[in-house]
């Protein structure tokens, strides 16, 4: 399962890991979307936007882990987008994917 952890206190950011389980690895459309997601939140944020965030990618375990250094507006409201998307996604697939907001 994946699981998406959205930060309320303090500074925005979120922490996803997991994998879904909905198929095998290069067939997960619930992977891909969520790592689609994730990516374009990221660069977004990083790149486009050029919020300063602590960013941990780690491919052995699965898991992003980003959260704003400082307030941002724009970012914050990228953040809740993929949130909402995140949730979207619970709801067609609430047996691959859980939304938490910490």
């Amino acid at each position: 399962m994946i699981t998406a952890k959205f930060f309320t206190q303090g500074l925005p950011g979120f922490e996803i890991s997991g994998h879904s389980g909905y198929a095998e690895a290069g067939s997960d459309i619930v992977c891909a979307a969520v790592s689609s997601a994730v990516g374009l939140c990221e660069c977004t944020i990083t790149d486009v936007i050029g919020a300063e965030a602590t960013v941990k990618v780690n491919e052995k375990d699965a898991s992003v882990y980003l959260r704003l250094s400082a307030d941002n507006e724009k970012a914050r409201d990228v953040i809740s987008g993929l949130m909402l998307h995140l949730v979207a996604l619970r709801d067609e697939y609430s047996e691959y994917i859980e939304v938490l907001e910490v």
